[in-house]
């Protein structure tokens, strides 16, 4: 049975990993404190002793406004983490999954984002998740980074949560309408993630970079607005008021457009994440929450 080492075990991606590979192999969850991805040191020893045929890192610094004050605590946890664990999963012989971002570029372009297009990231936490891939790469350890965008879910600290945090506070809310992308859900970046780790043949095989979100796109007023149109349980639905990136005025720039191309996911691996909307009700339906 393969041994899977599980880093971020508490986070949103992370928990639903927990459950997901499970009929994979033998997880070895590791929460910050088993596992603490500021210090290099533990890390390579974590590994050298569970000695594990997969390491899956779902554990990150993903504060992106926070980060333009933290620029070395985000380098540490973001690059140096990854490129630790990409060292020690070389000499094993093993297989590195590791999660990465759309903040790596800068959302000029008109149209989703391929693998093959050039990073150009916007924020301190875009060039920490970027220093991470390209060290996984140069290391030469076998690995797939999955590449997601605007992750939310049932834990930890994402956007669906804030609007129903905020929707029992606030009578008004101003969100962004000038910012595209695709809100994915944690659960199934999980299940794609243990779809391609459990198959046999030629897709447990392919290795490298893929984009990986949910289908369609929006924006965070649009998305404000699904969730809220869902017919929430015992949640207020405040006025909602679109306004620019630019009024906003968060610390840490973000890219315009932040779509994803997943034509290599479905092509090389076989996967196809359901569309954006689906997913929320999805999601709303798994919290008890319509």
């Amino acid at each position: 049975m393969k041994t899977i080492l599980l880093a971020g075990c508490n986070g949103q991606v992370g928990a639903e990993l927990v459950t997901a590979l499970s009929g994979v192999g033998r997880v070895i969850a590791c929460d910050r404190k088993a596992l603490d991805l500021a210090d290099p040191a533990a890390i390579a020893e974590k590994i050298r002793t569970v000695s594990p045929s997969i390491v899956v890192n779902a554990a990150a610094y993903t504060a992106v406004d926070r980060a333009e004050q933290e620029p070395a605590l985000a380098h540490a946890i973001n690059a140096v983490a990854p490129a630790v664990m990409a060292e020690e999963v070389r000499r094993l012989g093993g297989l590195l999954v590791h999660y990465s971002t759309d903040y790596v570029f800068d959302g000029d372009k008109d149209g989703a984002y391929t693998e093959e297009d050039t990073p150009n990231p916007l924020n301190v936490y875009g060039h920490s998740k970027l220093a991470g891939e390209r060290a996984i790469v140069s290391s030469g350890c076998e690995h797939l980074i999955f590449r997601t965008s605007w992750v939310y879910g049932a834990r930890g600290a994402n956007f669906l949560l804030t609007m129903l945090r905020l929707a029992a506070e606030r009578s008004e809310l101003k969100l962004v309408d000038d910012q595209v992308g695709a809100p994915t859900w944690s659960r199934d970046i999980a299940q794609a993630t243990a779809t391609v780790l459990a198959a046999r043949g030629g897709l447990a095989d392919v290795r490298g970079l893929f984009h990986l979100s949910a289908a369609g796109h929006t924006t965070w007023f649009n998305f404000a607005q699904a969730i809220f149109a869902a017919g929430l349980q015992g949640a207020r639905e405040p006025h909602l008021i679109p306004i620019s990136a630019e009024q906003y005025g968060a610390p840490a720039l973000r890219p315009r457009n932040s779509q994803l191309d997943g034509r290599r996911l479905r092509e090389a691996l076989r996967i196809q994440i359901p569309d954006w909307q689906f997913s929320l009700h999805q999601c709303l339906a798994a919290m008890g929450r319509t």
